[in-house]
C-alpha cells in the first residue's frame, strides 16, 4: 500500500530535506521514526528538496508498506516520536501510481522580510535595513511569467537535466507597516531558485537594476549575472498541489 503523509517543519536545525551522510535531515528523521513504529525499513519520498535551513508549512511525501495500521493512530504516535520541530498533519492511503514528487502539479513558496527589529520573527524572516520599491519589484515579478528557462537562478553545479519551469504567480504582499512576503508558484523549482529570484528582485527594488536589466539576466541564463542568494531562514515551502 502507498500512503501520503502531510507535514510541516522548522528547518533551522536540519541539513535540508534529503538524507545526507554527515548530517541530520527531515527525511532521515521521518524514515527513522516510521521504521521504528512500523517495525520495517521505510523509505520516504518527498515532494521536493528544501535546502539547509529552509522551512515547510505544508509538505507532502509518500511511503510504501505492507504493514497494517490505523492512519490516525500512526499520525498521533509519529508526532509523539518526532522532535517538536516536525509536525505531521495527516497520513492517508492513496493510489499506488500517485508520486509525491512527480505527480505534483504546483508548488508555492513564500519569502518573508521585515524592516523593524522584531525578536518574535527573527528566525523566520529577514530584517532589511533599506527601502524597497515593492511596486517595481511586482512589475519585475510579472516578467518572470513571460519566460520558461530560469538557468540564471539555478545554483551553479546543479545536476538538473533541464532549467525549464512554468511560473504562474510571482508577487510581493504587504502584511503590516513593516512586514512583507514574496509569493511564487510554479510547476517545479530549480535548486536555490527562489532565493536567487528574491535576491535579484531586491536589486530591482533598491534601484540597482532596471526592468530591462532584469530581463537581460533571465535571457542571459547565467547565475553570475543574477542577484545574491538570500538567507535560507526566511524561505517557506507553503503548499504542494496535486
Amino acid at each position: 500500500m502507498r500512503y501520503f503523509i502531510w507535514f510541516s517543519y522548522d528547518g533551522t536545525l536540519y541539513h535540508g530535506w534529503q538524507v545526507q551522510p554527515n548530517g541530520v535531515t527531515v527525511q532521515s528523521e521521518l524514515q527513522r521514526c516510521l521504521s521504528l513504529l512500523l517495525r520495517e525499513e521505510v523509505t520516504v519520498t518527498g515532494a521536493g528538496r528544501t535546502d539547509t535551513g529552509v522551512h515547510a508549512r505544508r509538505m507532502a511525501a509518500h511511503f510504501d508498506t505492507e504493514a497494517a495500521f490505523d492512519p490516525q493512530l500512526l499520525t498521533h504516535k509519529l508526532n509523539g516520536l518526532l522532535h517538536q520541530d516536525i509536525g505531521v498533519y495527516q497520513i492517508e492511503p492513496v493510489s499506488p501510481d500517485l508520486h509525491a514528487r512527480f505527480s505534483a502539479v504546483a508548488r508555492t513558496y513564500h519569502y518573508y522580510v521585515h524592516t523593524r527589529k522584531d525578536p518574535f520573527i527573527r528566525h523566520f524572516s529577514l530584517e532589511l535595513h533599506y527601502q524597497l520599491d515593492y511596486q517595481l519589484m511586482n512589475e519585475a515579478g510579472r516578467i518572470l511569467l513571460e519566460y520558461e528557462d530560469f538557468g540564471a537562478f539555478c545554483k551553479a553545479g546543479s545536476d538538473v537535466k533541464t532549467t525549464l519551469c512554468h511560473v504562474t504567480h510571482a508577487q510581493w504582499h504587504q502584511t503590516s507597516a513593516t512586514t512583507w512576503y514574496f509569493e511564487i508558484t510554479a510547476n517545479r523549482f530549480l535548486r536555490n531558485m527562489v532565493r536567487a529570484v528574491v535576491g535579484t528582485l531586491v536589486e530591482v527594488g533598491r534601484g540597482r537594476m532596471s526592468l530591462d536589466d532584469f530581463r537581460k539576466v533571465i535571457e542571459g541564463k547565467k547565475r553570475t549575472q543574477a542577484g545574491e542568494s538570500m538567507p535560507a531562514k526566511a524561505l517557506f515551502l507553503e503548499n504542494v498541489e496535486y
